[in-house]
Formats: C-alpha cells, sequence, structure tokens
C-alpha cells in the first residue's frame, strides 16, 4: 500500500490510516465528504450488493450509483468485481475497510507499522487429507469425482472455487514476505467457511481446526452448512439445494493470544510460531477425526459464496 495509506486491523475489520496529506490521501478524503458516498458504505457494512440494487436502495439514477461507486473504488475504500448475473454481467460491490483513521502529522513521528498481504487460492494447498463427502468444484463444473479423495490430486485442482471434506484437513503454504531483521506483532487468515452435511442444513455445528507452522491455533464451531438460498457469488449451474455460502472468519495471532473474530480461544502467541525464522507460513485448517462435533468443512474461493476473496494473509511488523 501507498505510504501514508496504512491497513490496520480491529476487533470489528481492517481499517485505513492516513497519516499525512498526498495526492492519494486526498482522493480518499475528497471520496468521503459525500452523503451518497458514506450511505453506499453504510449500505455495504454487511452485505455484498450490485450496482442496481445500490441505486435502488438509495432511489438515485443508476447513472448516478456508478459514478458515486466509481469514486469509492478509486480511492481503496470500495472492492467491485463483474460477476454473471441473471441478465449478463453485474458490478458486485463489496466494503473494504470499517475504520478510518486520520492521523494529523507531527514533528517526532513514531515509525509506522507496515503489513504484508498475501491472497492464496484455495487450490492452492501443498498437502491434504480428506475423507469423504469430499469434493472440489471450479467456477464452471465438477473437479474429479465426488467422495473420491484423489480427486484432490487431479491437476485442475488449482481451479478450485469450492471445496469440502467431512473430516482431514488442506495445508497451504504462504511466502514468508516479513523483511530482515524486522519482528512481525501480529498475523491473521480471514476466509470464508463452514459446516459440510449432506446437502446442506441449518443446524450442522463442525469443529474446524487452524494450525500455523504446525501449531494447534484455536477452533472455531461452524453452526451450520448453509443452503437453500443462492450466494451472492455462487454460479446458477450449483443447485441451491447444495451447500451456497459460509461465514467469513477471521483467525488474528498476536503477543497475547490467538483470537477468532477478536474473541480469544487460546494462549498460543505469535512467538510461538517462529515465524522471523521460516522461509515459508504454513497454514492448515480442518475437522479432526475425534473433534467433539465432527460436522465436515466447506472453504469457499472468490468464486463462490458471499465474499470475493480467497484465503488471506497478513502479517503487521514494525
Amino acid at each position: 500500500m501507498e505510504k501514508n495509506l496504512t491497513e490496520i486491523s480491529d476487533v470489528r475489520g481492517f481499517s485505513l490510516k492516513i497519516d499525512a496529506i498526498t495526492p492519494q490521501t486526498k482522493v480518499v478524503l475528497k471520496a468521503l465528504a459525500s452523503e451518497p458516498r458514506l450511505r453506499i458504505l453504510e449500505l455495504l457494512s454487511n452485505r455484498l450488493l450490485n450496482v442496481s440494487e445500490i441505486a435502488e436502495a438509495l432511489k438515485i439514477p443508476l447513472s448516478t450509483a456508478t459514478l458515486h461507486i466509481n469514486v469509492l473504488e478509486e480511492a481503496g475504500l470500495l472492492r467491485a468485481e463483474l460477476k454473471p448475473g441473471e441478465r449478463g454481467l453485474q458490478k458486485v460491490c463489496q466494503r473494504v475497510y470499517d475504520t478510518v483513521v486520520i492521523e494529523l502529522p507531527t514533528a517526532d513521528k513514531l515509525p509506522m507499522q507496515k503489513i504484508v498481504t498475501v491472497s492464496m487460492p484455495i487450490g492452492g494447498y501443498v498437502d491434504f487429507q480428506v475423507t469423504p463427502t469430499c469434493g472440489l468444484l471450479s467456477a464452471d463444473s465438477i473437479i474429479g469425482l465426488v467422495d473420491d479423495p484423489r480427486t484432490f490430486y487431479e491437476p485442475e485442482h488449482s481451479e478450485a472455487q469450492l471445496l469440502w471434506l467431512h473430516h482431514g484437513y488442506v495445508e497451504y503454504r504462504f511466502p514468508n514476505r516479513l523483511p530482515p531483521k524486522m519482528m512481525p506483532n501480529s498475523l491473521w487468515f480471514s476466509m470464508e467457511i463452514c459446516s459440510e452435511a449432506p446437502m446442506h442444513h441449518p443446524d450442522w455445528p463442525s469443529d474446524i481446526t487452524l494450525w500455523v507452522n504446525g501449531i494447534e491455533v484455536g477452533i472455531w464451531t461452524s453452526p451450520a452448512d448453509f443452503g437453500g438460498q443462492r450466494g451472492v457469488l455462487t454460479p446458477q449451474w450449483w443447485d441451491t439445494r447444495n451447500t451456497q455460502y459460509g461465514l467469513l472468519k477471521e483467525w488474528r495471532i498476536n503477543s497475547e493470544g490467538s483470537f477468532i473474530d477478536g474473541l480469544k480461544i487460546s494462549e498460543v502467541k505469535l512467538k510461538d510460531l517462529k515465524i522471523e525464522n521460516s522461509e515459508f507460513i504454513s497454514m492448515r485448517i480442518g475437522v479432526r477425526p475425534n473433534a467433539a462435533n465432527v460436522g465436515g468443512m466447506n472453504l469457499f474461493g472468490r468464486g463462490f459464496g458471499n465474499y470475493p476473496q480467497d484465503i488471506v494473509m497478513r502479517m503487521r511488523y514494525n
């Protein structure tokens, strides 16, 4: 991210910190100096909407909504992607930040904290151990055979946009972009995820575990396998009786312990992961066969579900 625009994190989500007036920060401030654009950001606080839906909610012409969205997108406050819809392509919008912090410059300013971000496709796993029910979907079709673990070796697995398993795990290796002699002070992973039931089920708990560099960080109990209503990004060919979307969850590890969406879940601290000595950062996500709730796992890519993102790793350092 450009100097003087810095991503930070709090309990609610990702924030934007402005600490100097530059041409780019002026673009951000100008984008915020508009009641309709603030209303658009408010509408996108907990959902994804296309341009037509935003125009209808604000009772403004479609062309006016498009202009406001373009301004917010240029400022980096909104992310938009073209997705197939019932009447051709539609522009789906997502708010990027929950908080914007403006810090007036001072003469004795402390060094800024910086963040590295890596987005990993869900098909980019380097190891797995899966038990049926299991399978992979691309944006266009089923990959290999359903309920056959050998499918996870198919060359097309890199194109996966939805994967599921009853118990087991998938493992990813993120490049360690921590600069030399720098020390990390926060690491977090976010992904869209839910339980795995036959078709779908509104009451299907599953204990989903995250491991980082071989260390168990903590467990989140997913309440359900969500279906029956099409996900915002889920392709039309995938039947709504099947899994449609998940919940966006964030695991965060810092000097105080490990958290899920701000709630502390374990005493595992960042120093325990020994990131500064690793060539890569291993992240394993799955369901233990001996978990209290063995309800499987669905993992969504940027082309399925409700959130246009892959697995995202962010690391903050001094």
